[in-house]
């Protein structure tokens, strides 16, 4: 698209569905998938994305959609912000590609000063940058092992890490995440997101915290259904790591970026961790992970650890425009857009018995239903209306829109879901009687 077709879309009023949904284009195009493609990859529902600008998305049959999910909370700055899209091809026009790895790629260091800059700890800190998330986790593993010289993780039930061996170990938000693919990584335990009391009977039972090398944990479970923290958790848990020598590791994949307002979720919380993991809306789109080390733990040795891709150049350009702005009004309008949408989705919930709970921080937002059936339903009810939106947890509905999602679409995502649950509640009340 060019620059002004990108806006225009970004300006469509959206939903705007001109055919059956799926249409006839989208049915054509699964059925090809289906014969070539992993049966392994969990699709939600069946949109067959052509297009996207802002907070809408454009189907192959040119059927226009509010985009509430950004693509499962990567699409930071909206899909093809003109600024990322321009940053991404004047680099393509210098270098696609040179190993940071084994050379000294100068963008690569200029997202890392970037991380430096902006890390949530008051010492000065050190960046590797990965492909993806899950990789961010496998790194964080590695060097909290290697920092510690102890060999025991501490991951929370309800979590989602990644899916490559290492982080699936981590990840307890589904069984079916971690079936057939035993054994697993050892030395792994969980505990209870959230409960100091849980914690005390693991290090009392099952392993010593002096044989502990991180507490891995997300400040706001994402896949686990959009869960905040109690108060005063994440003090206790940076108080018993101090204690104890236990590496402290925000992954923060789905929840940084100022997703909440903040730059990173914990920054809500008053401590500081030793470790943040970024991903997702780093690069708005592009493939990029980040571990950001105080400078004082990050000391493996040369060849330690290494990415033949990580922080290839497009991903880094990627990067550099979306940070600039996230900080220059986008992550003020998470705050602000987000709240309205908060307040609004806990009006929609004081008139539907089937809304259990509303929750959330910025354009971080989970709708807890009482029941995964009703979740479901209406889920996929509201991709009918053209309203993308994404279950998480048992029977949550995750609202995470891209920053830069504007309170008239707010708006329009309330109308819509108000719509929804009360058709969905309308044809559950139905079939019960």
């Amino acid at each position: 698209m060019t620059t002004a077709e990108t806006l225009d879309l970004a300006a469509a009023q959206a939903p705007r569905l001109v055919t059956e949904i799926p249409g006839p284009q989208a049915r054509a195009r699964i059925e090809r998938d289906h014969k070539v493609t992993s049966p392994s990859l969990p699709r939600a529902y069946e949109l067959v994305p052509k297009r996207g600008a802002g907070s809408v998305i454009e189907d192959v049959d040119g059927n226009l959609f509010l985009d509430v999910n950004a693509g499962i909370a990567v699409t930071s700055t909206g899909h093809a912000h003109p600024s990322v899209v321009a940053a991404i091809q004047r680099q393509a026009e210098q270098l696609l590609h040179y190993s940071a790895s084994d050379f000294y790629l100068p963008i690569y260091s200029d997202v890392c000063e970037e991380l430096d800059r902006i890390a949530p700890f008051a010492e000065g800190a050190r960046s590797f940058l990965t492909n993806s998330g899950t990789e961010a986790v496998e790194g964080a593993i590695k060097l909290a092992r290697y920092a510690t010289g102890r060999q025991n993780i501490i991951a929370m039930i309800g979590s989602f890490h990644g899916r490559s061996l290492g982080s699936v170990s981590l990840t307890a938000s589904k069984a079916k995440y971690r079936t057939g693919f035993g054994p697993l990584l050892p030395g792994v335990y969980h505990t209870v997101f959230g409960d100091e009391q849980h914690l005390d009977i693991l290090f009392r039972r099952l392993v010593a915290p002096s044989e502990v090398a991180a507490i891995v944990v997300e400040p706001i479970l994402g896949e686990g259904g959009y869960v905040l923290p109690p108060p005063g958790w994440f003090r206790y848990l940076r108080e018993l790591c101090d204690r104890h020598g236990i590496v402290l590791v925000a992954d923060e994949v789905q929840a940084g970026m100022g997703r909440t307002g903040k730059m990173w979720a914990i920054q809500h919380f008053g401590v500081e961790p030793d470790i943040v993991l970024a991903g997702k809306g780093i690069a708005s789109g592009m493939p990029l992970g980040a571990i950001v080390a105080r400078e004082s733990l990050m000391t493996w040795d040369v060849g330690a650890h290494g990415s033949t891709y990580g922080g290839n150049p497009l991903s880094c350009a990627a990067a550099l425009a979306t940070l600039e702005l996230i900080e220059n009004g986008l992550m003020d309008n998470a705050r602000e857009v987000g709240g309205y949408l908060l307040e609004g989705l806990r009006r929609i919930g004081e008139r539907h018995a089937s809304i259990t709970d509303v929750r959330g921080l910025g354009l971080m937002i989970g709708v807890e239903f009482d029941d995964a059936e009703t979740m479901h339903a209406v889920e996929q009810a509201a991709f009918h209306k053209g309203l993308l939106v994404l279950g998480a947890g048992d029977s949550v509905i995750r609202m995470s829109p891209p920053l830069v999602f504007e309170r008239e679409q707010a708006d329009t995502a309330l109308r819509l879901f108000d719509e929804v649950v009360t058709e969905v509640s309308a044809a559950v009340s139905g079939a019960a009687g």
